[in-house]
């Protein structure tokens, strides 16, 4: 299974705006993305209340895996979008 680390750019961290807009961006993907702190267990990167109660603070990294054909790039996708602060 791919995955990739990304840091959390947005100044507020993956709260409110910025994890919505993760998620709204994670269930446009055509496969199944988590996310998580290396070495955690992940959470369904579709699920606002998961990726919410994640708790990840601004220049924190995450981990980022799918499965599939089109895994890799729903993976740099998802990982631009935390690296860019989205809000702003």
């Amino acid at each position: 299974m791919p995955s990739i680390q990304a840091t959390v750019a947005a100044a507020e961290g993956l709260h409110a705006r910025p994890a919505s807009l993760f998620v709204q961006e994670a269930a446009r993907q055509p496969v199944k993305v988590t996310v998580g702190r290396p070495g955690s267990a992940p959470v369904d990167a579709r699920s606002l209340l998961a990726v919410m109660t994640l708790g990840a603070r601004h220049g924190e990294t995450l981990e980022l895996s799918a499965e599939g054909d089109e895994a890799l790039a729903a993976l740099h996708t998802l990982a631009a979008l935390l690296a860019a602060d989205p809000v702003h």
